[in-house]
Parts: structure tokens; sequence; C-alpha cells
């Protein structure tokens, strides 16, 4: 069931404001791709939390004035998003960084600069989705798989 700034999860009660705003945002978009309720919502704060933390004040500020989301607040459709909900993530050296990627993704998610940093982000993702983490060396070689 979509949200708005008063009608919300439980989970999201303690977040900032804007954290708050974000999230209902992100869980609204991830609802209508067909994300069931109790994988959106951790996804949603997580990357929330994520987006509050490397967005400019010029972002934030900029995100704040905008309409606070609607539970009837329409979201593009991708017809990857289910697959990727699905998808093993992987932590892999590409490009002289660390990346945090779903299996089939395009993009990566996520760069880091220490590999450290990318599993623990690898872990935390495949928690929310409950689906397997497989994690690489830096010469490109499996290193280990981790199921959530």
């Amino acid at each position: 069931m979509p949200w708005n700034m008063k009608d919300f999860p439980p989970a999201m009660k303690n977040l900032e404001e804007l954290t708050k705003k974000k999230a209902i945002d992100i869980g609204n978009a991830l609802l209508d791709e067909g994300y069931p309720d109790d994988r959106a919502i951790p996804i949603a704060i997580s990357q929330a939390k994520e987006w509050v933390e490397s967005a400019d004040e010029k972002e934030k500020k900029a995100f704040s004035k905008e309409k606070n989301p609607q539970k009837d607040d329409k979201h593009e459709s991708n017809p990857r998003a289910a697959k990727l909900l699905d998808a093993t993530v992987e932590v892999k050296f590409e490009e002289d960084h660390w990346i945090v990627r779903s299996k089939g993704a395009e993009k990566a998610s996520n760069h880091f600069d220490h590999k450290e940093e990318a599993v623990e982000k690898g872990k935390e993702v495949a928690r929310n989705k409950e689906t397997s983490l497989m994690i690489y060396k830096k010469d490109g070689t499996f290193e280990r798989e981790v199921h959530y």
C-alpha cells in the first residue's frame, strides 16, 4: 500500500523529515514496480539515508521544496526492476574502484575506494533483497558467495 507523509510504515517513524520524505518517495516507486511492502520498506529507508548523506545542499533544498509524496503518485515503470529485485548482488573491482551491482544491472549502485566498504554495502543490499552476495577478488576471480 503506498504512503504519504501522514500515513507511512512504523519503520519510518523516527527518520528525519527529509529522509522520511525521500524514503516514502522511493518506497512508493518500489511498490509501483511490484515490490512487496516488506521488501520495499528496508530498501527505501537504506537508499533514502544514502541519498541524504551524498546529496549536496542544493539538491536537498530542491527536494525539500518539492510537493510531498502522495499515495496516488505515478512513477516511471522499469520492466527490468522485477528481475533486479531477485538478482544476486556482486562486489567487483572495475575501473580503479570497487563496485556494488545487482547481476544484470547496467550500472553499479555504489562505488568505493576500499573493498571492505563495498563488501559491507553489498551485504546490506543482499540482506534487504534476501538474495546472495558474490564477492570477487581484485583480479576478477571468484572469492566467495554469501546467502541471505
